[in-house]
């Protein structure tokens, strides 16, 4: 099974791929929806996701697809489960299995994931459904006095136990420990708590004896707050994101997985281009993307629930998708927007 397991992890990364989060809670699906003036209901749900995992050639750029509990259990029109379309266009299905970042008791303005109660039997369920990966993202929010090691702890330590029963259910883990872009703190106040986070999430990965060369790492990029002064150009945070994860991650991890965490589609492209065309051949892992709004917004603007902009919205789709897998060459150009 461990050989398998990395088999399939090596396969989330190869040639110039990445993965295609699609696995927003139905709340926060709605809420999106709810923006465009799309009425929330199951079935607008489910019929953007047919959408999306029936874009033609969409398989060229995207290795895998993380879904939803209630994604996963959909269907397209003809009846056929969006596991079965998600294969047959030579993808890997995936799911999130965490139940949300909630408040953490005794540390106010921080959080900790939850989910491990039950994991065991819905990581079985998922695995004979067809997932062959899942994902779980743990939330860690840079303030005054804030992250505390308790939070770092506690998130790297539920990380770790998530992964070690992924593994033991025959399923790579997608490990996203995230440290927030909201706030004022600077690119290096960033560099340190990421640094810091990754370095206790492997520890405890250690401790959990988990197969590094069986797990894909999703985290963030390092980059200044939202609210800081000071927005460092593209290379800057390509050179202090780099830099960041050759001191925090093992060689055996077989990729990175960059999370968009709200960066604009282009910028996040730009971004992971330029860490691919300066540093990609001499990393010891493969650097992709697992984004979401970041490839997904464009086609929820184009769609707006209606069947007649289906197309557009499958190629604004697939054209995100595209740049991104150039961006995973280190061949991303701006220029690229225009040709849409």
């Amino acid at each position: 099974m461990r050989e398998e397991i990395a088999s399939t992890a090596q396969a989330l990364v190869a040639g110039d791929k990445g993965l295609l989060a699609i696995d927003e809670s139905n709340g926060t699906c709605d809420k999106r929806f709810a923006r465009w003036g799309i009425p929330q209901t199951q079935e607008n749900r489910r019929a953007y996701r047919e959408l999306i995992v029936t874009t033609p050639g969409l398989g060229e750029s995207i290795s895998g697809v993380i879904l939803y509990d209630e994604t996963i259990r959909q269907r397209n029109g003809d009846g056929t489960p969006f596991v079965r379309v998600i294969v047959d266009a030579g993808m890997i299905p995936g799911i999130k299995v965490d139940l949300g970042a909630k408040d953490m008791a005794g540390h106010p303005g921080e959080k900790v994931t939850e989910g491990l109660d039950g994991l065991r039997a819905r990581l079985g369920e998922y695995s004979t459904m067809g997932a062959r990966f899942a994902k779980w993202r743990a939330v860690i929010t840079i303030g005054e006095g804030i992250p505390s090691s308790g939070c770092i702890d506690a998130n790297a330590h539920a990380l770790a136990r998530y992964a070690a029963l992924c593994q033991e259910a025959g399923l790579v883990p997608v490990v996203e420990p995230e440290v927030l872009m909201d706030g004022e703190h600077d690119l290096e106040q960033c560099r340190k708590v990421t640094e810091e986070v990754l370095r206790a999430v492997f520890a405890q990965m250690y401790r959990q004896r988990v197969t590094l060369e069986g797990m894909i790492l999703k985290p963030n990029m390092v980059l200044p707050g939202l609210g800081c002064v000071r927005q460092e150009s593209v290379n800057e945070v390509a050179d202090a994101t780099v830099g960041c994860l050759l001191r925090a991650v093992p060689a055996a991890v077989p990729g990175v997985a960059f999370l968009s965490g709200g960066q604009p589609g282009e910028l996040a492209s730009a971004r992971l281009s330029a860490m691919n065309s300066r540093f990609g051949s001499r990393l010891p892992w493969a650097l992709a993307f697992s984004f979401a709004r970041a490839i997904q917004q464009p086609t929820l603007e184009i769609w707006h629930g209606e069947e007649a902009h289906v197309a557009k919205a499958q190629r604004a789709l697939s054209h995100r998708a595209r740049c991104n897998s150039a961006a995973r060459r280190g061949e991303y150009d701006v220029a690229m927007e225009r040709m849409s």
